[in-house]
């Protein structure tokens, strides 16, 4: 369980640490931070805790607004509050609008703990919805990672009617708005990460530049000197808030693993790394497999996607598998002219070309994702006996 004891005063967050530290307190893992009810909104957002301790002197009915808002937005949240003798109005406005607890100062920790032990169940018996996340990284400059990222997003949000958010980590050269929209960026992963302490859902999603009403982009930072800014913690909080936003979280991460974009891949659920079928790409992704592996992450996290796939090259599908000891989850096929056209007009291929064999690819693998791959026949025979 996760608790945060929110309260402008240094002493009474000790305090409240203090209390459950004791060993007749619930398991939890306590996050002590500095603020008033202003900061609830971020909080809750941003940290996505179990139960928020908050103490608050005089409480009215500016901050009812407050609680209520934030409750309606995180259903799961258990809210208590500390406070100075309250009246019973204000007792039963503050259960009204989905307070927990109201406990008076000066805290007793008998009290605390009781009311911590009230929540234990309530806590245990839900949990927030999660996005699932999809990690992409180039085995190769050039692999055309970016641009399946991108559309693939595009493809879950427009094609399966998924919430989408497509996170830019290629922290030094990305560019992957530009390959959905001509909309220049107004703010980035770097301004975002600047104003951590004040990140909730709504400054998260006024950071994006929407492409659909149900698919954001946050853009990598403008320049190299920005992008040093954005640290593996900024990443964590954004991802984690993300989370609980979206059904899918696209990432493109770029190839050069660094601590943040590590923290990146920790958050996902599936990294495919992209590659071409020649033989620089198949050694660099023998050595991506191999760093990947050595980070912890298990072959069965990790789905290969062959891109410009053609039949018949001088290098075969299993010529590949057999190299890197390794299934190819999917393939996208060589379409060098609709690509081209949708990069250079920074247009969704699947806008411009809905029926070319790239569009056709990634609807597919955007279904497979969703509803997951489908059974195939098994043939005349099985298919007469199912019928007879």
């Amino acid at each position: 369980m996760k608790i945060v004891a929110l309260s402008t005063d240094k002493l009474y967050v000790e305090q409240v640490r203090q209390m459950l530290a004791s060993d007749d307190a619930p398991a939890h893992t306590l996050l002590p931070l500095e603020g008033g009810a202003d900061r609830l909104a971020a909080v809750a957002d941003q940290h996505q805790p179990d139960v928020v301790i908050l103490d608050i002197p005089h409480p009215g009915t500016a901050e009812l607004g407050m609680f209520e808002q934030v409750l309606m937005r995180h259903p799961n949240l258990v809210l208590l509050l500390i406070c100075d003798s309250a009246q019973p109005e204000f007792l039963i406005s503050a259960m009204r609008v989905g307070v927990r607890d109201v406990l008076q100062r000066p805290l007793e920790r008998e009290a605390l703990i009781a009311a911590i032990r009230r929540v234990t169940h309530k806590v245990a018996m839900t949990g927030a919805a999660k996005a699932k996340t999809l990690a992409f990284i180039p085995c190769k400059g050039g692999s055309g990672a970016t641009f399946l990222a991108a559309n693939l997003a595009y493809a879950l949000a427009v094609e399966e009617n998924r919430k989408v958010a497509l996170f830019d980590l290629n922290l030094q050269f990305g560019d992957a708005v530009l390959f959905l929209s001509d909309r220049i960026p107004t703010t980035t992963l770097a301004d975002v990460a600047r104003g951590i302490d004040r990140l909730d859902a709504s400054l998260l999603a006024a950071s994006m530049v929407h492409v659909t009403p149900n698919l954001g982009v946050l853009a990598a930072p403008d320049n190299p000197e920005r992008a040093m800014e954005v640290l593996p913690e900024h990443i964590e909080a954004v991802l984690n808030l993300a989370a609980t936003q979206y059904d899918y979280l696209i990432l493109d991460v770029g190839r050069t693993l660094v601590a943040a974009s590590i923290k990146a891949l920790d958050h996902a659920d599936v990294i495919f790394p992209v590659l071409q079928e020649t033989l620089p790409f198949i050694r660099d992704a023998k050595r991506l497999i191999n760093t990947l592996e050595s980070l912890g992450y298990s072959r069965q996290k990790i789905h290969l996607l062959v891109n410009r796939f053609e039949s018949g090259g001088d290098i075969r599908l299993d010529d590949v598998e057999r190299t890197l000891e390794m299934k190819v989850y999917a393939t996208i096929p060589n379409s060098f002219q609709a690509v081209s056209a949708s990069v250079n007009q920074g247009m969704p291929i699947m806008k411009m070309a809905k029926h070319d064999d790239v569009s056709k690819s990634l609807c597919h693998l955007a279904h497979e994702l969703v509803h997951g791959p489908a059974h195939k026949s098994d043939g005349w025979l099985a298919h007469l006996l199912h019928h007879a």
